[in-house]
């Protein structure tokens, strides 16, 4: 499938399936790839603008923020410690900081230091190996495994800094739901090319059931949906792109209910 840069560059990239079944690549991953990143309208690296788009976003992550924390607290005991790897503007840790020991590792120096002014708690970091090995009791990655080239060595290194049964929390979008398949090409969580990855629900069970990982549950995040569908409308150069999101996301939700396949996954998984 042939898919443009459409927040960005128009330029068109092509996505093929891996070895593994249900896994898609980005092809050709440009040598620049920070400059696809440079831009105040990426969201998870910008400060808070006050604009009417930012406030009903944060009304909605907070939400999203409280969700994904009762995740963490039906797993961890208090004061487990957590790494959020790419933190991006530290949202989630200065959500969770004072219930846990946090640590942020994000390679952005800009966003970082957002970061670092918003969790006051946390420590953060630019070199996961600085980490001791085995001191983690859970590492998550909110729509961050979808930006990592990497993959199987930065799985090594996650698996070598939790501690036994520890927990890796990985939500990304998931190009097997209702909305990715009514929108295609310009379904906007392909986000080529900072999505290296693509993956369906059986593709990430694939990748993420092996001799060293186990998927112990998968929720959804029920706002993706609408927030994705609005998106890919103004793609689409669609009029009336608030009702048509929000139709086309609570269709693929509903839809969901039955399949399992909403439009963004959250997959708790445990260290072996």
């Amino acid at each position: 499938m042939k898919i443009k840069d459409h927040f960005l560059t128009q330029e068109t990239f092509e996505i093929k399936e891996t070895a593994t079944s249900g896994v898609f690549k980005t092809f050709p991953i440009p040598q620049d790839l920070d400059k696809y990143y440079d831009t105040p309208d990426y969201i998870s690296h910008h400060q808070d603008t006050g604009s009417s788009k930012e406030r009903l976003y944060k009304l909605l992550q907070k939400y999203n923020l409280q969700y994904k924390k009762s995740i963490l607290d039906s797993s961890l005991k208090p004061n487990a410690t957590v790494l959020d790897y790419g933190c991006g503007a530290g949202e989630f840790l200065k959500f969770i900081e004072a219930d846990y020991n946090t640590i942020g590792f994000e390679p952005n120096s800009v966003a970082r230091k957002f970061a670092s002014e918003k969790a006051k708690k946390t420590q953060f970091t630019s070199n996961i190996e600085s980490i001791a090995d085995g001191s983690l009791d859970a590492i998550t990655l909110w729509h961050v495994f979808e930006h990592i080239e990497n993959q199987q060595e930065t799985l090594q290194i996650f698996k070598n800094k939790l501690k036994e049964k520890g927990l890796l929390i990985i939500a990304v979008p998931n190009s097997s739901s209702f909305d990715a398949n009514y929108y295609k090409e310009f379904w906007a969580a392909y986000d080529v090319p900072r999505h290296i990855f693509h993956f369906t629900k059986s593709g990430m069970e694939k990748l993420m059931n092996t001799e060293i990982w186990k998927i112990k549950k998968i929720k959804p995040l029920i706002l993706d949906s609408f927030y994705i569908s609005m998106l890919s409308e103004k793609y689409k150069n669609s009029g009336l792109i608030w009702l048509k999101g929000l139709f086309y996301g609570a269709i693929s939700n509903l839809k969901a209910l039955k399949s399992g396949e909403f439009s963004s996954l959250i997959y708790i998984i445990e260290k072996k």
